[in-house]
């Protein structure tokens, strides 16, 4: 969340069971309205706060209209890359359409977005499209004067990435991803330190966290390479447990992604194209 003099930006809104904390959070902190909401991806726990947050909410530039309760008003500006706005506003990958008020009011769809830093209390922001990473419409976002970094679920603390294969991820694009992170980011001293690093989930983290966990990600990427290129089927390289050594740390066997249906993405992604 930036706060400044003409209002609010939110990276995500969370999801609709968890506005009402948004919102608290928000107002604990200005007692300006939210102008802008940018949405890193479309998954409901990151955009389902959208359509509530937007009845609330300001447009800028023109911040004399406002927004109300019935939901009509000129609300604040929601940006997205356009996968995303395409994927909200129809079922898609067993997600039905989301509410026409949640979806992104503007969007990009070439490398980067540059927001305008007049209105964002003279704050540089650049959005950078991350293709076929977690899904097909990831947006990394860098705040250049406060030095921080908003991955997105391209990178959490809690558990192997999760690449949806049917909204378009890929593993190589997921490491992309991550690279990109990296060249963005500075350290203070030895990777530690310097820009703050915000994931999708999990604590605040820097430039270190953010490595290790691509190099246990390419890790397990070249295992489960090397095991199918030996001919393996799936079932036998979740037999053969390339990531046994990282699951006491990252791994899960129960929940909405697991470490089998991590293996399997891998396995099914290796080496496909990305746009």
């Amino acid at each position: 969340m930036l706060t400044f003099a003409q209002g609010v930006l939110l990276i995500d809104s969370g999801s609709a069971e968890m506005t009402d904390n948004v919102l608290a959070a928000v107002h604990a902190l200005s007692d300006q309205p939210v102008v802008h909401i940018v949405n890193t991806e479309f998954h409901r726990d990151h955009t389902g706060g959208n359509a509530q947050i937007a009845a609330t909410g300001r447009h800028l530039p023109r911040d004399i209209i406002s927004a109300d309760t019935s939901g009509t008003g000129d609300g604040p500006t929601i940006v997205a890359h356009e996968n995303v706005a395409a994927r909200m506003s129809a079922a898609s990958a067993g997600q039905p359409a989301a509410p026409e008020r949640a979806w992104p009011t503007e969007t990009y769809h070439v490398e980067y977005l540059k927001l305008s830093a007049h209105f964002h209390g003279g704050e540089a922001i650049e959005l950078f499209h991350a293709p076929a990473a977690h899904t097909d419409g990831d947006t990394i976002v860098q705040l250049r004067h406060a030095d921080v970094i908003a991955t997105g679920d391209i990178f959490t603390t809690t558990g192997y990435p999760v690449i949806d294969v049917a909204a378009g991820g890929t593993i190589d694009g997921e490491l992309a991803a991550l690279n990109h992170v990296l060249d963005l980011a500075f350290a203070d001293y030895r990777s530690e330190g310097g820009t703050m690093i915000v994931p999708g989930h999990g604590r605040l983290t820097d430039m270190a966290d953010v490595a290790y966990y691509r190099d246990m990600v390419t890790v397990i990427r070249d295992r489960i390479r090397a095991l199918k290129a030996r001919g393996l089927t799936l079932d036998q390289v979740k037999a053969a447990k390339p990531t046994s050594d990282y699951d006491p740390r990252w791994g899960s066997t129960t929940g909405s992604w697991t470490t089998d249906m991590f293996v399997e993405a891998v396995y099914k992604t290796l080496d496909a194209k990305r746009p």
